[in-house]
């Protein structure tokens, strides 16, 4: 009997077949109660803001999560704090809940894909018990030997020599030493050898303190002869003693041979530690290169972002943290210098000599003399420190705004010293099968798996044993990561760079790892990012978690998803306060008999109509020649001007590398001076027929509770302005000050205006809870008690969108802003809805509307980073009306996209490929939709000639 079978034959251990939700109100749920079976995969779908997360995270979330601080001690609750109870009458059947959203995502630039999936701890742990080490002087393997392997080498190798046994205590030191030659002395040593030569010691003893020593004690003189095995035996245990397990032995010829208990290399007499598992890790001290800090980057001030035209004089602003010239102390030293080289301001920095320049940014020991302006006649000695020394001195030890400031002046470079490898030098010379621990790193899921793979017949007899348990781990973990599509994706990257989706689907092969049992498993949209043909991939993994015998609840708009799932519940009808109801419910093959708006998309009664005439473009192309940045393969792009084009491709194909890091980049930098640097490329042709770029991303709109749609906007400064107008305002001589949550005056000082406070957890996440003072509202008593048709500022900002657009429809300046935001799907979130709570799909169309809002040129270039995010299929048809409006107008909109229904819209689709990774970064298929769906060897051609027929 297959699994499946056996897990619905079995009745479910806990009693409960069904997960009940009974009375549910959370935000705009409308007294639902909802029952699904358990230990099934449950599709939770609906329009944007119909109300599919709160029932899911706000609701059966937060009362699992809630029920497991309740099993707390009291005393340990003390700590935490207790967690209100979601608005809901009652839930059955819940299990322990484990969340995976979208917004956890880790900014710190140390957390990588391995350090998250635990592969490189045990890559580390393999490397520390099975690794080879090399010594990085001389490349010669490091060897470590026994007192009797060291004892029996002197007889075998130096039989019938004279040789002097010495113990080395201090190896390229500065210091006099003195307090140590009295301590060898009392040891009973009579003799050191210092720098090479041998000396008597004697009373007071002492060496330069300002030079580099090496002294060794010398034990013993020896004749190398068996007869003698006992003495000799005891004076090289003593050497090793002193020496802290490395002596050296030295031939009556002067040449050194050393040993070593620990790893040494026998040529050169360098030693390394034993190796542990954090001599492998770039975040302890014990394994990070010194230089970057395991970063594997460093953030300096050169010579050329702080002078970058040499063709102007400082006079005239070549310096640039100094601008243009000013009768200001700071110029006066520098004409000073520059006179005592017989140079002038008026100079171009391109004929100052180098030396001169060096003084000029290091400064230098010789004082500079300026003129007093208080007392003629006199002159100030002082010394230079250069203008780069000061702005160091800025960015270590200044006020906020001096280290903002020198930003603009710092540029961040590979580590000249591990070359971005982030380890210390002693750990990249430890390797297997030819490899060491970074280089693996940088291998994506594949290869990694291929070098993994028969890896045992590559070692010998004592590592195999050692490695054998350590890569059952290794290979079950990538198993996962290449289970959920993300075989492209490398150890070494960062998890900052992840999108959403991504940053999900590796949490999610964690918990696969995890083997966990009869867990509620809540998904937020994993789908993201995720091109379709490796959806199948994703399902599977989620089935594979049901089938293990957990519950799984997806909150997803995915098509496949949802026709694969066991049960599918469609939350509406409509968004914000016409949304809150279970429209319909069921196993797909039921859900697809009714008459819901999802249900029609799916059975095909509804869909986004395809228009086989696309436009042409005005005549004119950006094109891009010789893209070679990470996986790219030398690429040229065109892209048609006034025309929407699609860049499609399965993921790690290079998309993101060709757009994000090459392109907008270029024309970052064209338009606006930019300092970001582009990825490789040879040339770029057609700027003159676009005037600006508008790139549209899905990072957060801002990071605290503090940041929301009204202020990101800036239609929250018009409602300001609004406020400060009326009579009430004007009797109390309120300015708009008055009315912002983030100065003294018209705030609420308890939560400073954020109307929540952050409580900080002793062992979990922190958490906001509400201002008990102003109730969430922000303001005190006296700002609210201002009011512009019956609603106080705090009254504005707890509207939706939609509610907004009638509101101030008298308003024109401020109507113009929230309708955009109405426009792209939004009507359903409030205008002071905390950043912190958006989706990176709603936060990317927070973006989308403030730019819609400005006035467009005709000439304006778009770029928007899989815009569909959260989107339902109604949506995605509103979205695409904003779309067209925009390239009707005579700009040029490009999108990165793995939606079918967006790719089949589109004038011009590029498509990258063929596979992830370093099978990627080609152009494999480029023209309208007709034309790439007949291109045998495009993914995105197979899933579009699906589409289209």
């Amino acid at each position: 009997m297959d699994k499946s079978a056996l897990r619905k034959k079995l009745k479910d251990p806990t009693g409960f077949e069904l997960i009940e939700v009974i009375g549910a109100r959370e935000h705009n749920l409308k007294n639902i109660s909802i029952s699904f079976p358990r230990n099934q995969l449950v599709v939770i779908t609906g329009i944007s803001g119909s109300g599919k997360s709160s029932l899911a995270f706000d609701t059966v979330y937060a009362e699992g999560q809630r029920r497991y601080m309740e099993s707390f001690s009291a005393y340990a609750r003390s700590f935490i704090g207790n967690l209100e109870r979601p608005d809901v009458d009652k839930i059955n059947g819940l299990s322990p809940v484990i969340s995976i959203e979208q917004k956890t995502t880790s900014r710190n630039p140390r957390s990588t894909v391995g350090t998250v999936t635990e592969i490189y701890d045990f890559m580390r742990l393999l490397f520390a018990r099975a690794g080879e080490a090399f010594s990085y002087l001389s490349g010669v393997k490091m060897v470590r030997q026994s007192e009797e392997q060291i004892l029996n080498g002197i007889f075998q190798h130096f039989h019938g020599k004279r040789l002097i046994l010495l113990a080395p205590i201090v190896k390229g030191r500065k210091g006099h030493y003195r307090e140590l030659f009295v301590q060898i002395r009392k040891s009973g040593y009579t003799k050191v050898r210092i720098d090479g030569e041998i000396h008597e010691l004697t009373a007071k003893m002492q060496v330069d303190r300002y030079k580099i020593h090496d002294i060794e004690i010398v034990i013993d003189k020896i004749l190398a002869d068996e007869k003698d095995r006992f003495r000799i035996g005891q004076s090289v245990s003593r050497s090793l003693k002193e020496g802290k397990g490395v002596m050296m032995l030295m031939e009556e010829s002067g040449k050194v041979h050393h040993f070593s208990k620990y790893l040494m290399d026998p040529t050169t007499g360098l030693s390394y530690d034993e190796p542990a598992p954090n001599l492998f890790s770039f975040n302890s001290p014990y394994g990070a290169c010194p230089t970057c800090n395991g970063l594997g980057v460093i953030e300096e001030i050169t010579e050329e972002s702080v002078i970058p035209d040499k063709k102007l004089s400082i006079a005239r602003g070549a310096i640039l943290p100094l601008g243009e010239y000013r009768d200001i102390w700071i110029f006066k030293k520098i004409d000073a210098i520059l006179r005592r080289y017989k140079l002038s301001l008026t100079t171009p920095v391109g004929d100052i000599p180098k030396e001169v320049i060096k003084v000029l940014l290091y400064g230098d020991d010789v004082p500079v003399a300026v003129a007093s302006v208080k007392y003629p006649g006199t002159e100030w000695n002082t010394k230079f420190e250069g203008i780069i020394s000061f702005l160091e001195k800025i960015r270590e030890e200044g006020s906020d705004f001096g280290r903002k400031w020198t930003e603009d002046f710092t540029i961040t470079r590979t580590c000249p010293d591990c070359n971005g490898d982030r380890l210390r030098k002693e750990s990249l010379h430890f390797k297997i099968d030819g490899k060491n621990i970074s280089e693996l790193s940088k291998l994506n899921m594949v290869s990694l798996n291929h070098w993994f793979d028969g890896l045992e017949n590559r070692l010998d007899d004592k590592q195999r044993v050692i490695a054998v348990e350590v890569l059952k781990e290794i290979r079950k973990r990538i198993g996962f990561m290449l289970d959920v599509g993300l075989d492209y994706l490398d150890l070494d990257r960062p998890l900052r760079t992840l999108s959403g989706g991504e940053a999900q689907r590796i949490r999610l092969a964690t918990q696969i790892g995890t083997q966990l049992v009869g867990v509620l498993y809540i998904l937020d949209e994993p789908s993201i990012g995720l091109h379709a043909r490796d959806n199948v991939k994703l399902i599977k993994a989620l089935k594979d978690l049901r089938d293990l015998g957990n519950s799984v609840i997806v909150v997803e708009h995915d098509k496949e998803m949802m026709l694969e799932c066991d049960y599918l519940i469609d939350v509406g009808p409509g968004a914000g306060r016409h949304g809150g109801q279970v429209v319909a419910a069921g196993t797909p093959k039921e859900f697809l008999k009714n008459e819901s708006t999802t249900a029609k998309y799916l059975n095909g009664k509804l869909t986004i109509p395809y228009v086989r005439q696309k436009r042409k473009g005005n005549g004119h192309f950006l094109r891009l020649t010789g893209a070679s940045g990470n996986n790219l393969k030398g690429v040229t792009l065109e892209v048609p001007l006034g025309a929407l084009t699609c860049i499609t491709g399965v993921s790690g194909s290079g998309k993101s590398t060709l757009i994000h890091e090459t392109l907008f980049p270029i024309l970052n930098r064209h338009f606006f001076n930019s300092r970001q640097d582009a990825k490789p490329f040879e040339k770029i042709d057609g700027l003159k027929h676009i005037d600006k770029v508008i790139e549209v991303d899905q990072s957060p709109i801002g990071r605290t509770p503090r940041s929301n749609p009204a202020t990101y906007t800036t239609v929250f400064s018009d409602i300001r302005d609004l406020f400060a107008q009326l009579p009430e305002a004007k009797i109390r001589g309120y300015k708009p000050g008055r009315f912002s949550f983030n100065v003294k005056g018209g705030r609420c000082e308890t939560c400073e205006g954020a109307g929540l406070r952050l409580i900080e957890m002793e062992f979990l996440p922190d958490v906001y809870v509400q201002c008990e003072t102003c109730k969430g509202k922000r303001y005190n008593r006296e700002t609210l008690e201002v009011r512009f048709k019956g609603k106080s500022i705090a009254d504005v900002l707890d509207m939706t969108v939609e509610e907004a657009v009638t509101f101030f429809e008298n308003q024109p300046k401020i109507l113009r802003k929230i309708e955009t935001l109405n426009d792209v799907g939004l009507g359903y979130i409030s205008l002071g809805q905390h950043a912190t709570t958006l989706s990176g799909g709603e936060a990317q169309r927070v973006k989308l509307a403030t730019e819609l809002s400005k006035r467009d040129t005709g000439k304006t270039f778009y770029i928007l980073d899989e815009p569909t995010t959260g989107l339902h299929f109604q949506d995605i048809a509103h979205l695409l009306d904003v779309l067209q409006k925009l390239v009707n107008k005579g700009n040029t909109v490009l999108v990165i996209e793995h939606n079918m229904d967006i790719i089949k819209s589109a004038d011009y689709i590029v498509d990258l490929g063929p596979e992830g990774g370093d099978e990627g970064g080609r152009i494999i298929a480029s023209g309208t939709p007709d034309e790439v769906s007949r291109i045998s060897g495009s993914y995105t051609g197979k899933f579009l000639r699906a589409e289209l027929s």
